[in-house]
Parts: C-alpha cells; structure tokens; sequence
C-alpha cells in the first residue's frame, strides 16, 4: 500500500465548481433564514457548513490554479553585487540562488508531466502576481521547458551550511549552460569571506573575470587582485612554480605530472629520473631550480652541473690544492691531448680529466650519490639519452621559450622587468585572488601544460600546509577541469580538505574526462572524491547517467484505469465497467531526459550528504551599482 497520497495536479480545478455549488447553497439557506421560509435555528448551521465546504473547495482549486500557473517557470534573473551581498551575510553559509529542496512528491509531479502537453494546464501568471508570488514567467525563447522549475511554487533563497563544501564541489552543464554563472556567484561569495582565491580558466572568461575583479574592488585590498596570462604576459605577475618545496623529489615529481602519459611508463619514469638528477646537482651547487636551468641542463647537457658539483667535492674532501695532486695532473695532461673520448661536445677537457679522477681514484665509501648520478647521465650515449627524454622536451621547451619563459622562470635579478614575483606561498599569505587565465583555444597543449604544473605546484603546498600547519582558506575554481585534471588535481581533491584546500570543478561532460585520464573508470573515480554535485543542462547521456545516479531513486504512483462496456441484442441489455489500480515503483528521483531540457542557469544538486535541491542562479553585473535592477522577491 503506497505511504504517500496520491495526487494528479495537472487537471482542471474542479473543486471550483463545488465551491461554486456550496456558495449558491450557502446563498439559498442564507436568504430563505432571513424571510423566514425556513427556521434561522436550521437555516444558521447550515448556511456555516456551507460556508466551510466553500471556503475548503475553493481553497483547493486555488491549489491546482497555483501550481499550474507556476509551470511557466522562472525568467533569467540579473542582480548587482550589492544585491548578491545581502543574501550572504552569514559568512559560515553558502548562498546557492533561489529555488527549494527537491521531494518525492516534485518527482511525481514531474512524472506526471511527461504523460501531457503542459501548454494545455497553463494559467496566467497573474494569479501568481495577486497571490503575492514572484511573477516573472520565463520567455518562450528562452531555452529550456519552464515547468521543470514550476512544479513547485513556493520558491526561496538557497542557504547551505560552509562547512558541507570542504569535500569538493562538481560543477556539471553543456556549453552555456551556465556554468560560468555559477562560478561568479561562488567565486564572489569566496573573495567576501576573505580566502585565498585560485581560478584556473583555461578559455579565458572575460565576463568572469571582470567579476572577479568587482568582487576584489568591493571587498578586499587594491592590490588583491593578480591576473596571469600567457598571451599577454606584461600585464599580469611572473609565476615560480619551483619555488616551494621540501625534498628536491618533489620538483621532478611536478614535471613528471604535465609529462603526456605512456603506456609502459617507462618514459614518465626516465623523465622523472633526468628531472630529478639536474635538480640534484643545481642543490648540491646552492641554485635554486627552475623551468629555464632543468631546460638548459637537460636539452643542453649536465655538464656544466657536473663540472661544478665535481670542483665544490674536490675542494671539500682533498683539500684546496685538489689540482695539484699527480693524479689529477697526470689524467688533466690526457685530456687535454685527446687521450680520453668524450661523450659529448659540451664536454671540456678538464670535466674528463675529473670524472676520471672520480671514477678511479674516489673510494666508493667517499663518493656522493648526487655526483654517481650525474656521472651516470653523463657517461649515457646521448643519442639513446635523447630518446629517453623525448616526452620531456616538448614540455619544457614550450614552457620556456620566449616572454612565456621568462614569466615562468623569473629572475629576481633582472632590474628591467618590474613586474611581481609570485609562488602559492606568497599568494596565500598575502591572502591575494589570482586569477589563471591559461588562453587554451589558440594553444591547448601549453595552456594543459601550464595549468597541470600549477596544480602539481599546489599539490606540493597543500602537502606542506598539512605536514606544517595550514594558514588560511584557500578556495580552488578550476574551469573546463578535463584540460587540465591529472594526479596532483586528483590528490587535491583526495586530500586537499586537510590541508584546508577547498576545490570546485567545472566539466562538460564525462567523455571528455574520461579521454584525459584513459578511461570512464578512471574519470569515475577521481570524480568520486567530490562530496557535492550541481548539475545544469547536460545532453550527454553518459554524464546524465552518472548524475541521476547520484540523485538515488524514489517511489512513484502510477494509476492506470480500465473502461469497459458491453451490449447483447435484447433490447436493455447493456453492462459496463471501470476499474481503477494505483501501482508503485521506483523511479530516478530526477529523469534522465529531464537533464537535457534544463534552462539556462538552472540546476539540481546533490549537497550536504545527499540532500537533492533544485535551484536557479542569479546572473551577477559586476558593472552595476546598488539596487539599479530591482530583485525579484523569493515568495
């Protein structure tokens, strides 16, 4: 037997038509009380339960004129700032628009919609205007079905608590759907709390960023706001993204991250490793290591790495007149007459006299690890060492040539170059809003690039925050998540609560994530480590398939009746029958299909642990002033 009662809302109202009755009854005992054609001792209690059943008929067909005058929808809403700011003056909360919690019975209702044409149970909606209720219907050339929204009338500002957002926000929709929209609204909520602000917008949003820049200019210091570009590096900061780290490791452990995959891995692997042994030696030599040196030194030979690693070990461990050991002199004299083959034509004479005296005079108890791995790489055949390193190379080399290498690889000293130096660490304790505009629709390989090495770059500093003690709240919007996702992304959404990294990722579909990371599996899971999920209009029925999923399942009332009717020849012989059956099942608590008809800016969400929403978001105007625009009140 069905707990929940069973109702068919898209009808005609004909409780009204009851109503009327009771009312001309109401009207007759009242009339006939008054002339005295009937005792007032009858008439009175009769004309009151007239009047009740008139007022409870009435009150019902005014149920049924309400949601069917709501199922034209909500209109696109613009709203300033200003007019933002007073729907988030609880800072510990989340404002999400407008809208309402999504119950079994909007998923009946919304069943029972795809058996009719709704256009048949409109009602204008000013009734909805005279009842007090907001009354701006959505326009026919809108995109969208309006009803999906209008199933319930009552809608109002969407608050949820902060803290149900640590475990990762998944931003879902099709191209203008709104996405975009969605991250004003949360990245202007961020900059107002005061957290560290990282956007990551690999096609460059100008709306976006124009709104971000407002939420700076209302709420935070003048030189908050930070802008990165590839394409127009003189007017943003210059990025490090070697600068933090605790254990060389971690520098090869980023490049390795913006590295295109192999099957084997063996390639990845010797990359990290020819990574790893440049970064080695340039901290043996006290360099500090960037883009710009390991590019040098791999592309180039590590030569001149290992030349000076050798002279600082010489002078340490025999003495400052390591030169005039017969020894040395004997294997320098070689050298320099082309006794010894060199491996390479960066390498000088002296350099093979060195390695020499290391490999044949250095007790093995003596050598350093560091120097035994520059050696090794020095004494590969270059050739085959090229080979090796042949995923490694592109990478760099886009990374570090022209304007965009000298942006990524900056150097302190360079008088002539005014522009900011920055690492995470020095974005987080300034407490700035960097805004990474990575331009990837003309150059999608270098904005992957550099948009992976950012994020291995935070990876390494959430680590720190977590082994070290975190600062402050760092808020993470990654854009188009699928050009830039890989395992440090991954790692930060695993883990990167803890080091108080709180992200929000935006995708299009499940296919394009899945093409970056190999498989659907894959995509799957590193989607599964995200606690909160906002989907917009999505026509991919794989991605609808992972949302409703989401969404669970509810019961839903089917009724069927059955008519029948039957005649013999005898004249009066006629027998008929009706039967009606309420059956239930369970059901997607948000059909698929219903994904793909969503207007603009609408949304249904999976928040707080499961909680299903459905909601609207506001378009913000970053250029408009006070309440220039009147808000529409949420009834």
């Amino acid at each position: 037997m069905p707990i929940r009662r069973y109702e068919m809302p898209w009808r005609h109202a004909y409780e009204a038509y009851a109503g009327l009755a009771w009312g001309i009854a109401l009207m007759f005992f009242t009339a006939v009380g008054a002339i005295g054609q009937l005792p007032r001792i009858l008439a009175f209690p009769l004309s009151i339960t007239c009047l009740g059943m008139s007022a409870l008929r009435f009150s019902q067909a005014l149920r049924i004129l309400v949601l069917r005058a709501s199922l034209a929808g909500h209109a696109i809403q613009v709203i300033s700032t200003q007019t933002q700011a007073r729907w988030c003056q609880d800072p510990t909360a989340v404002f999400l628009g407008f809208g309402f919690e999504w119950r079994p019975v909007h998923s009946q209702r919304l069943y029972e919609l795809a058996k009719i044409d709704y256009r048949d149970f409109t009602v204008s909606p000013r009734l909805l205007s005279l009842l007090g209720y907001d009354s701006a219907p959505q326009p026919d050339a809108e995109i969208g079905l309006p009803y999906i929204h209008g199933v319930e009338p009552h809608e109002v500002p969407l608050h949820r608590p902060l803290q149900n957002f640590e475990g990762g926000t998944l931003l879902v929709g099709t191209t203008q759907s709104g996405k975009g929209v969605a991250l004003a609204n949360l990245i202007t909520q961020a900059v107002r709390r005061g957290d560290v602000v990282i956007v990551i917008d690999p096609k460059n949003s100008r709306r976006l960023k124009r709104v971000v820049e407002r939420a700076c200019q209302d709420w935070r210091e003048p030189d908050t706001f930070m802008e990165f570009h590839p394409a127009f590096p003189e007017a943003g900061v210059r990025l490090d993204f070697t600068f933090n780290w605790q254990k060389p490791t971690e520098i090869a452990s980023r490049i390795q991250s913006i590295m295109p995959p192999d099957t084997a891995g063996a390639f990845s692997a010797f990359g990290w490793d020819a990574v790893n042994v440049v970064v080695q030696g340039l901290v043996e030599l006290e360099e500090r290591p960037n883009l710009a040196k390991l590019t040098r030194y791999i592309e180039g030979g590590i030569e001149p790495v290992l030349e000076g690693s050798l002279r600082r070990f010489y002078e340490e461990t025999l003495g400052p007149a390591w030169r005039e050991l017969p020894e040395m002199k004997k294997l320098m004299q070689e050298a320099h007459r082309g006794h010894m083959k060199r491996p390479s034509e960066a390498a000088s004479a002296e350099l093979m006299a060195f390695v020499a005296y290391y490999e044949h005079h250095i007790a093995q108890s003596q050598r350093s690890k560091v120097i035994d791995a520059q050696v090794r790489t020095f004494r590969h055949n270059r050739e085959h060492y090229q080979k090796i390193t042949a995923n490694l190379l592109p990478v760099l080399s886009m990374l570090t040539s022209g304007d965009l290498g000298r942006t990524l690889s900056p150097d302190p000293f360079d008088a002539d170059d005014t522009r900011p130096i920055m690492n995470f660490e020095k974005i987080e304790r300034g407490g700035h809003v960097l805004y990474m505009c990575l331009d990837s629709l003309p150059d999608p390989s270098v904005a992957s690039a550099i948009g992976a090495l950012a994020l291995a770059d935070l990876a390494a500093r959430a680590g720190m925050r977590y082994n070290l003690g975190g600062y402050r709240r760092i808020a993470l919007f990654v854009d188009e998540v699928a050009n830039v996702i890989n395992q440090p992304l991954i790692e930060i959404l695993n883990k990167g609560a803890e080091g108080g990294i709180y992200t929000t990722c935006a995708m299009q579909t499940l296919a394009d994530l899945a093409k970056r990371l190999g498989s659907e599996a894959a995509a799957r899971m590193a989607l599964g480590n995200l606690n909160n999920l906002i989907a917009l209009r999505s026509k991919d029925r794989p991605t609808q398939d992972f949302i409703v999923e989401t969404f669970g399942k509810t019961a839903i009332h089917s009724m069927r009746v059955g008519l029948g009717h039957g005649a013999d020849t005898h004249l009066g012989d006629f027998s008929t029958s009706y039967s009606s059956q309420l059956s239930e099942s369970f059901e997607e608590m948000v059909p698929a299909d219903v994904l793909g008809k969503l207007p603009n800016l609408q949304y249904f969400a999976s928040v707080s642990g499961g909680r299903i929403i459905k909601g609207r978001f506001p378009i913000l105007d970053p250029d408009a002033h006070g309440d220039d625009q009147p808000i529409r009140r949420a009834a």
